[in-house]
């Protein structure tokens, strides 16, 4: 299975690198950043061993393509996208802040609200709520990265606003932004049968100050979609709802003993269950835009990566 888990390309004008999780970052002289989506999988925070085929490049198509779909709403550091896992933008100052938005009592709230939590990043959640079921209003519950580690932390508004992570005029942005891209989101999942049930937006600012959205947006590894044929009586039978997200990965895991604690060993993927986890990612794809996945030449991705980029920027 050919897949792309790591680069060390050297562009021109190129200044640093940042390696995430999942993407890796080139920056470019001081105002143009190369976002190269890889086929890494994480979850808890951790990377997984193998790549899964294709997942870079539904990543990459399904962020840039949602970014389209939403640049009248919020405006966004997308340039140009010379290679399908690719993305060329604006080099942004990100906010130190995750904006996560929730339509749904599901993932992470729910095993909150399950170990009888009831206030989550200062919000109080109603009494008497089923896993997966609808909140009467879509609430922000931001993370940011803890001091020590890489694991998000929740946090409040009010924590953000006290701690000076982020000052009040700007953060009343990132609040109407998030609202508006979920509510676009929303539209767009359920003109496709389904639904958007939480995700997370970026934003960072360009040098003359302007507040964007960078990163992904509604992709399967920051968002998590139920399909909406069934969700009532799959409720209604307290049944598990069939849905298109990480999610069940993180299930797997879970299942495998395996939630990124300390001690635990992440358990071994089989090239069959890799390919699963492939046809689950292709398959969201195909049902959130709409229109058949074309997979891309991965005969040798790192050569195309290189030969495309290199190709955009001497234009």
């Amino acid at each position: 299975m050919n897949t792309i888990t790591a680069t060390n390309f050297n562009f021109p004008g190129q200044k640093k690198v940042y390696k995430g999780k999942v993407r890796e970052v080139y920056y470019l002289n001081d105002d143009l950043l190369v976002m190269v989506a890889t086929d890494r999988l994480s979850a808890f925070d951790v990377v997984m061993p193998k790549g899964i085929p294709y997942k870079g490049q539904i990543l990459n198509q399904i962020a840039t393509k949602f970014m389209a779909q939403t640049q009248d709403l919020v405006p966004n550091w997308l340039i140009a996208t010379p290679d399908p896992n690719v993305a060329v933008g604006h080099l942004c100052e990100p906010f130190k802040v995750e904006m996560v938005i929730r339509g749904y009592l599901s993932g992470h709230a729910a095993r909150e609200y399950n170990l009888g939590k009831r206030k989550l990043c200062g919000i109080v959640l109603p009494e008497g709520m089923k896993e997966n079921d609808r909140f009467p209003e879509p609430i922000i519950t931001p993370a940011t990265k803890a001091e020590m580690g890489d694991h998000d932390e929740d946090i409040s508004r009010e924590d953000i606003l006290k701690r000076g992570i982020v000052i009040e005029k700007d953060y009343l942005v990132l609040e109407d932004y998030t609202r508006k891209l979920f509510q676009r989101g929303t539209e767009i999942a359920a003109s496709r049968g389904l639904i958007l049930v939480d995700t997370k937006y970026e934003f960072g600012k360009t040098k003359d100050g302007k507040i964007v959205l960078i990163d992904e947006i509604h992709t399967p590894d920051s968002s998590r979609y139920f399909y909406a044929e069934g969700y009532q009586e799959r409720q209604d039978r307290g049944e598990a709802q069939k849905q298109l997200s990480k999610e069940f990965v993180r299930q797997w895991l879970i299942a495998n003993n395996f939630q990124g604690l300390k001690g635990q060993t992440v358990p071994e993927m089989s090239d069959d269950y890799i390919e699963t986890i492939s046809e689950r990612y292709i398959e969201l794809y195909e049902n959130i835009m709409g229109e058949p996945f074309v997979k891309a030449d991965v005969s040798n991705i790192q050569e195309r990566i290189k030969a495309n980029v290199l190709a955009y920027l001497n234009r």
